[in-house]
C-alpha cells in the first residue's frame, strides 16, 4: 500500500484526539469519579488516561500501533458495557448516543490498528 497523506493525517488526528482525552482524564479525574462503576474510582480514571496517552504515542510514532488500536477498542467495549449500558437501563436518554459514539471510536481504533502498521517510519 502506498503512502497516502490524507490517510496518515487522519490517523495522526485520531491519535491526537486520544491524547486530548488522556489529558482530560488526568486533569479532570475528580469530576469523572461519579461515573466509574467499580471501586477505586480515580485510580481507573488515571489508568485509562495514561492508557489513552500511551496509545496516542504508539499510533503517532507507529510503535506497536496495531496493539494500541486493538487495546483501545477493547477499552471502549468495556466502557460501553460497564458505563453506557447501565445508564441505558436506568433510562438515561444520552446513553444510546454514548454507545454509538464509542462504537464509532472502536471502529476507528480497529481501522487504525490495521492501517498504521502498513506504513513504517521512513518509508514512502
Amino acid at each position: 500500500m502506498r503512502f497516502n497523506i490524507p490517510t496518515q493525517a487522519a490517523v495522526v488526528l485520531y491519535a491526537l484526539m486520544w491524547a486530548a482525552f488522556g489529558v482530560n482524564h488526568l486533569v479532570n479525574a475528580k469530576e469523572m469519579v461519579a461515573i466509574v462503576p467499580v471501586p477505586g474510582g480515580a485510580v481507573w480514571i488515571y489508568l485509562t488516561g495514561v492508557a489513552m496517552l500511551l496509545a496516542a504515542a504508539a499510533i503517532i510514532f507507529n510503535i506497536q500501533a496495531r496493539l494500541a488500536g486493538y487495546l483501545l477498542a477493547i477499552m471502549l467495549l468495556v466502557f460501553i458495557f460497564s458505563i453506557h449500558v447501565p445508564q441505558l437501563i436506568k433510562g438515561n436518554f444520552m446513553a444510546p448516543v454514548s454507545i454509538l459514539k464509542d462504537l464509532g471510536l472502536m471502529a476507528g481504533a480497529i481501522i487504525v490498528a490495521n492501517i498504521r502498521p502498513m506504513h513504517k517510519q521512513g518509508s514512502n
